[in-house]
């Protein structure tokens, strides 16, 4: 069994308040949950407006499958017009 834990920093320009970086936020872990069966948390700055860390999670038979999944979970995250991504990390355990 091999479990793959990314971390991401996010940047969300466009949010003025806590609210609508939730919002931003609920949208993507949904859509992350959805197309790649993943955990999602948010895992860090959540008092800060514009800033976010979030952990995304999978488990699977083969590491290979673990970080194809997490990699196209990063480009997703990446395609997303508005936020921005500062910085990912993959381990696998």
């Amino acid at each position: 069994m091999i479990v793959g834990l990314c971390t991401v920093e996010l940047l969300i320009p466009e949010s003025h308040s806590l609210k609508e970086k939730r919002q931003v936020l609920q949208s993507l872990k949904t859509r992350l949950r959805d197309k790649f069966n993943v955990s999602v948390a948010e895992v860090g700055e959540q008092d800060l407006w514009q800033k976010a860390i979030l952990g995304l999670a999978c488990v699977a038979n083969e590491s290979a499958h673990v970080n194809q999944v997490l990699d196209q979970a990063v480009n997703l995250i990446q395609a997303v017009p508005t936020i921005q991504l500062l910085r990912s990390r993959i381990e696998l355990l």
